[in-house]
């Protein structure tokens, strides 16, 4: 099992939207084969910052992942309405 972390900076000010992103990519990670675990917003201390986990089964398939996402019209619709909305900032993967 691979396990991937990401990091965002998120706008402090657009938290909805973020919450409607990550929303969306649950169920993306979920139907293209992995197992999200779900995001972390903390809830003192800095306001810009969430963490993010999922799993895939072994390197392969989570390479599979990045290679079928690419092609993915809801992964692509949710690309876009994170740059529409600014709501992400940056993030390390």
């Amino acid at each position: 099992m691979i396990t991937c972390t990401l990091t965002y900076r998120t706008d402090p000010y657009q938290v909805d939207a973020f919450e409607t992103y990550a929303k969306v990519w649950i169920h993306l990670v979920n139907k293209l084969g992995g197992m999200h675990h779900g995001y972390w917003l903390p809830h003192e201390g800095a306001n810009d910052i969430a963490y993010c986990h999922f799993s895939f089964a072994s390197l392969a398939a989570y390479e599979d992942y990045r290679s079928r996402m690419t092609q993915d019209p809801e992964c692509q619709a949710a690309y876009a309405f994170a740059e529409r909305t600014s709501c992400i900032r940056r993030y390390d993967r």
